[in-house]
């Protein structure tokens, strides 16, 4: 039987990662995750503080907020894909990706002179535009600079400085809330800030790899010579032939493909059934007793999970199964729905524990999975195809649950979607499970 581009090219880096290829971090990769960490800073500096801004100093009711947090979670996936095909066409996904992240630090301006609902509504939709905008060609940067036998080693770098930034953002409105209660406008002014000193280093530091130019990484180990020919080296990763190059439309059928279709499947079901951090965190809010001050560091707990797992769980991917470690992460959210559920001391800490586990184990690694499965040509716009598959599911999970919690209380929301959620589990499974091992005809994946 014959094996579609993506399926050789998943043998070929199974090979290289056998044979012990040496892992060797690009510099671009570290420009890029500092980037994050500081524009994680600003965002999760705001995003610590506004389910309380919103519900408390703004009396936002909870169906409100469930709208405005589906809003924040699937807004960007308006422009995701457009972003991902621009950055494609031009070959120029440093400059796509800047203009998301100034977006974005516009957004945090706006934040400063916001003092209704429906202000705050518009500068989260800008926001998350931006947000929308950069994610695929930043991370179709990262896929270019990487070594592909490394590909959720390198994304786990990568996510572990953003991390970093996502968990000092918080720790930071914190600490201005500790000092200055009700000091929503210094964390704003702060976040504002951090954003400038993102878009800085991004413009001035990153250089612009261009996948079709070839200017790969030149730290990147070569792949392992082809079979039948031992002498020759392989075609580098995602190389299409003559023939596949031509014209944009016929590049962007490569998607078109079995692999590609489940995935987004299994991707689109799950995120369907996961609630928004903020919702978890103000039943872990209501359940425990706790002072309104202390909500930022809910966030800081779970950035700390995932700041830890991140490389590991991305090194776990690549080695035992990038499909496998993205189920177990969802494992994880179901976890975390019971622990939220049941509340208190010890189910807090372990529920952040579990959410930040879920995060590490399908944020970067999703993006690996669609990165191995499409060519460099349509790279981004797979990856944003995966990215806006998620963030419209939840955008209607977030909007559901806000119904939900409001028309049946929190705590029976919230064991309908874990229900929910062990249920769809399996299925996912059964189609990640084809999208990892079954091949697909040559012809099915190369058809004009």
């Amino acid at each position: 039987m014959y094996l579609s581009l993506a399926d050789q090219r998943a043998h070929r880096i199974s090979r290289a990662a056998a044979s012990g290829v040496p892992f060797r971090l690009s510099p671009v990769i570290v420009w890029l995750g500092i980037v994050s960490l500081l524009t994680d800073v600003s965002s999760e500096a705001v995003a610590a503080v506004l389910p309380v801004y919103l519900t408390g100093a703004l009396g936002l009711s909870i169906l409100a907020y469930g709208f405005l947090d589906g809003l924040q979670q699937g807004i960007s996936a308006v422009v995701r894909i457009g972003a991902g095909w621009t950055s494609d066409a031009v070959d120029r996904p440093k400059w796509v990706a800047a203009a998301g992240y100034g977006l974005s630090m516009a957004a945090r301006a706006g934040l400063l002179v916001s003092a209704s609902v429906g202000a705050v509504a518009a500068v989260i939709s800008l926001d998350r535009i931006g947000k929308g905008i950069r994610t695929a060609p930043r991370d179709a940067l990262i896929t270019t600079a990487a070594q592909p036998e490394h590909l959720a080693r390198s994304f786990g770098v990568h996510r572990m400085l953003d991390t970093v930034g996502a968990t000092a953002g918080p720790l930071l409105a914190f600490g201005v809330l500790l000092v200055i209660p009700q000091g929503y406008s210094t964390v704003f002014v702060f976040s504002l800030g951090a954003a400038v000193l993102g878009v800085a280093v991004l413009v001035l530091l990153v250089p612009n790899l261009r996948p079709q130019s070839g200017s790969r990484n030149r730290a990147a180990s070569p792949a392992p010579a082809c079979a039948g020919n031992p002498g020759a080296a392989a075609p580098p990763a995602g190389e299409l032939p003559a023939r596949e190059r031509r014209g944009g439309r016929r590049a962007l059928r490569t998607l078109n493909t079995p692999p590609v279709r489940r995935l987004l499947v299994a991707a689109g079901l799950l995120s369907l059934l996961s609630v928004g951090d903020g919702f978890l965190y103000l039943l872990l809010l209501t359940s425990g007793g706790f002072s309104p001050v202390w909500f930022p560091l809910l966030f800081v707990g779970t950035n700390a999970a995932y700041l830890l797992l991140a490389i590991p769980l991305g090194r776990a991917a690549d080695r035992w199964g990038r499909h496998r470690v993205f189920l177990l992460g969802h494992a994880g959210l179901l976890a975390a729905y019971v622990c939220a559920g049941f509340g208190g001391p010890a189910a807090t800490m372990l529920c952040l524990l579990a959410l930040g586990a879920f995060y590490a184990a399908t944020d970067g690694v999703l993006a690996a999975l669609m990165g191995g499965l499409v060519p460099e040509r349509v790279r981004a716009t797979g990856i944003a195809a995966a990215q806006t598959v998620v963030a419209l599911g939840r955008l209607v999970a977030s909007s559901l649950f806000g119904v939900l919690w409001y028309a049946l209380g929190a705590q029976t929301a919230l064991w309908l979607a874990a229900g929910a959620l062990a249920l769809a589990l399996p299925a996912a499974a059964w189609l990640i499970r084809f999208v990892a091992r079954r091949p697909v005809p040559a012809a099915a994946a190369d058809a004009p």
